[in-house]
């Protein structure tokens, strides 16, 4: 008999390798104002939020032996729809349980069955924080399809002045800076920050770490967005009326689309000279820019321009941008599940309700989350375009 060792019957106890769940930059979740709750909500509930109107500033005094009337003032509300839906079903029967005991090992499987569950959620939301944001921004500065930061700081400090210009607290603390990878390789690349003596510390250099900047907490995201520029060309101004603080824009004469998020420009008057975001596409010839809106009186006929596509880096106060994240409301008594628990997220910090479902044979895990973000605040967000 030949001298050969048989391990058929062992193949299963050598399948030790694990697999690494990948996971990519999450920027935005940790960025902004994050509501979330176990407690159930209907796909469509609404959340609102107080708006208040500027007031009438009054430029003379007249003294009177009657008070002069209060000027008016409207406080509105803006509302929030729940309305994105995000949703992982794993099957397990008692054969695939047995099998994985025996192999890789049930719980390590498990686990990284919940991560890349985790990661494919947690992007889905992260690009819809991300789409939300740029399209909510108000101004953007640097230069559509070249990434900033070849050489220096200076970008940053220009998105900080956007904010600081429009009123935001910029020495709150709240200030977030969110990145795509090009532009946070292209901060690392920056000598100044990697030299120990001149960046204050050794932390992007031994370990990547992007340190505060112009009093911007910085992050990094693998969803920021690469926009697609509206075609729209030869655009010109329909009113005499557009003043400081103007957002809705008549247009005429021109053709092609104009789309929320694009970047505009109008050729002169005292509020050119600056990058508008679209909040309201092109429609019936008026398109609608995002607060504070003009910086300065536009004239009529005045040439509009569409910007090119560019990447959405962005940088806003906190609490601009809210999150809401909400398991789906059960029935009373509940439904079929027969277990629910809660398990965190150790990348992004969200925290997710999974169910246990059991059936004939087998069972299934599922994850469901109801999400919405919202720019509550446009004046307080702005773009930095790479």
């Amino acid at each position: 008999m030949a001298n050969t060792l048989t391990l058929t019957s062992l193949t299963e106890l050598i399948y030790a390798a694990r697999d690494k769940v990948a996971r990519e930059a999450v920027g935005f979740i940790p960025s902004v104002l994050v509501n979330s709750s176990t407690e159930g909500v209907s796909l469509g509930g609404t959340v609102v939020s107080h708006v208040t109107a500027q007031p009438t500033l009054n430029t003379s005094y007249t003294p009177a032996m009657t008070i002069p009337a209060a000027d008016d003032l409207t406080i509105s509300s803006a509302t929030m729809t729940i309305g994105q839906v995000a949703n992982v079903r794993v099957p397990m029967t008692g054969e695939n349980a047995k099998q994985l005991e025996n192999t890789a090992g049930y719980e390590k499987v498990m686990n990284d069955v919940w991560g890349n569950s985790f990661r494919k959620i947690v992007n889905a939301i992260e690009l819809h924080i991300a789409t939300i944001a740029y399209k909510g921004s108000s101004r953007a500065t640097g230069t559509a399809g070249t990434t900033p930061f070849a050489s220096n700081l200076n970008p940053i400090n220009n998105l900080r002045q956007i904010l600081q210009d429009n009123g935001a607290p910029v020495d709150s603390g709240e200030l977030r800076f969110v990145a795509g990878t090009a532009a946070g390789t292209a901060l690392r690349n920056l000598t100044q920050l990697q030299k120990v003596n001149e960046a204050g510390g050794s932390d992007l250099l031994r370990r990547g770490t992007l340190l505060d900047l112009s009093g911007f907490q910085v992050r990094e995201s693998a969803q920021v967005v690469t926009t697609t520029a509206g075609t729209g060309a030869s655009y010109q101004t329909n009113s005499s009326g557009l003043v400081t603080d103007t957002t809705a824009i008549p247009v005429d004469t021109g053709s092609g689309t104009v789309l929320a998020g694009d970047v505009i420009t109008f050729a002169s008057g005292a509020g050119s000279g600056r990058n508008y975001v679209v909040g309201t596409a092109l429609s019936g010839g008026t398109l609608s820019i995002n607060a504070p809106g003009l910086r300065g009186a536009i004239p009529d006929n005045n040439a509009v321009t569409v910007g090119s596509a560019y990447t959405a880096n962005l940088g806003f106060v906190r609490s601009a941008i809210e999150l809401t994240l909400r398991p789906p409301a059960q029935p009373y008594g509940g439904d079929a599940a027969v277990d629910r628990m809660t398990l965190s997220d150790d990348v992004s910090g969200l925290v997710f309700e999974v169910a246990q479902y059991k059936g004939y044979g087998m069972g299934m895990f599922d994850i469901t989350v109801f999400y919405q973000a919202k720019v509550w605040k446009p004046e307080f967000v702005a773009t930095l375009m790479g």
